[in-house]
């Protein structure tokens, strides 16, 4: 599930990837050169009414929590980690430049459609992708994304993905052939981060989604995950790690805490904290409110936050569960370091707006059609 930025950055997606056109695209869909994408169709649309306690359980479209207290109205502000006084994340989001949706619309100026699209969707920073498991390449690889962001001064939003046993054989299904192939892996990530600002999503789905595992195999998982963070940490001080909390819907916060804390995610030396809600659509003040219950269960530094990906969650989540390009979703909030909530580090499009899950053009292809409808 890899295709190409550039000659080369390999980027793809949960549901959907950042990733060169060949000559075959049309003015509706760009293929990549690997369309192998994961769907989040192998997540529960709520989960069991008998495990979740109220706060996880309330579904996207149920009634919305309370407004979360303010927390610092800047991005520079800082959080106490381990006695400590740490900077959360600061500056401007780095826009990849080899994104699908910019190439479409640089290839159709014409397109009725192409205005909105480029103002909405190819103007705003978005996640870059590594699915492809080749340790021999990584580091260059990442190294392109990470030098054209510190060129700019901005900060990229980088998500390895290439865990073994990627969507529990689903059709995600791939990743590194085994553990030690994955570190080796993670080690030429960690290699291509330079020394600034960067915010790395640690393997989507890697923890809410490991019940497929045996125990034996699911421990051994979380140890690879919990060196993940570390080796990220220790190649670049300013880099911040987060880790898979799934969403809203799916496990209740003191399960998912459990399994977070199993994997270093409670550690200061591994984890920044959780992501929730990738190439998903659950409302952002749900996200929000789960976010700070499962950080609260979880324990660990004062300075742990959370990112959300609130690429496609204007409008919630469907009533009736419909996870692939459902009908009538909408954009979510811009990506932004300053969301002014205690907590939440960052609002980001971790899955590019306008990438198909798999129903409006093949998965992980940008279709103009489904990005059109989500960008009016």
């Amino acid at each position: 599930m890899v295709a190409a930025a550039s000659v080369v950055v390999a980027v793809g997606t949960a549901t959907g990837m950042m990733s060169a056109l060949d000559e075959r695209r049309g003015a509706d869909e760009a293929r990549p050169r690997v369309t192998d994408s994961p769907r989040p169709g192998t997540k529960p649309v709520t989960p069991p009414p008998s495990s979740a306690p109220a706060s996880a359980a309330a579904s996207a479209t149920a009634s919305v929590p309370p407004t979360p207290k303010k927390g610092p109205a800047t991005p520079s502000a800082t959080r106490a980690t381990n006695g400590q006084r740490r900077a959360a994340p600061s500056g401007r989001l780095y826009r990849h430049p080899d994104s699908q949706v910019l190439e479409w619309v640089r290839a159709h100026p014409d397109d009725p459609r192409a205005a909105l699209i480029e103002s909405r969707i190819a103007d705003q920073p978005a996640a870059v992708w590594f699915a492809d498991h080749d340790g021999a390449t990584i580091a260059s690889r990442v190294r392109v994304v990470t030098a054209g962001a510190a060129a700019q001064g901005r900060v990229p939003v980088l998500v390895a993905y290439a865990v073994p046993g990627r969507d529990c054989g689903g059709s995600s299904e791939g990743g590194a052939p085994d553990l030690a192939a994955y570190d080796a892996w993670i080690d030429g990530f960690a290699a291509g981060l330079g020394s600034g600002e960067v915010v790395v999503i640690l393997e989507p789905d890697s923890i809410a989604q490991a019940d497929c595992l045996s125990a034996v195999e699911r421990a051994g998982r979380f140890a690879s995950l919990a060196r993940a963070g570390r080796v990220l940490k220790a190649a670049d001080r300013r880099a911040r790690v987060y880790f898979d909390a799934g969403h809203s819907a799916w496990n209740p916060a003191a399960r998912q805490a459990s399994l977070l804390r199993q994997a270093g995610a409670a550690s200061a030396a591994s984890s920044d904290g959780i992501f929730s809600n990738v190439s998903n659509f659950h409302r952002t003040a749900d996200e929000i409110a789960y976010d700070r219950d499962v950080l609260a269960a979880l324990g660990g530094p004062a300075g742990l936050g959370a990112v959300i990906d609130t690429s496609r969650n204007g409008n919630g989540a469907p009533p009736d569960g419909a996870w692939c390009d459902p009908a009538g979703r909408s954009l979510g909030r811009t990506p932004t370091l300053d969301t002014g909530e205690e907590r939440i580090d960052a609002y980001l499009w971790v899955k590019p707006p306008g990438e198909s899950d798999g129903c409006r053009g093949e998965p992980g292809t940008f279709t103009a059609s489904y990005a059109y409808d989500l960008a009016r």
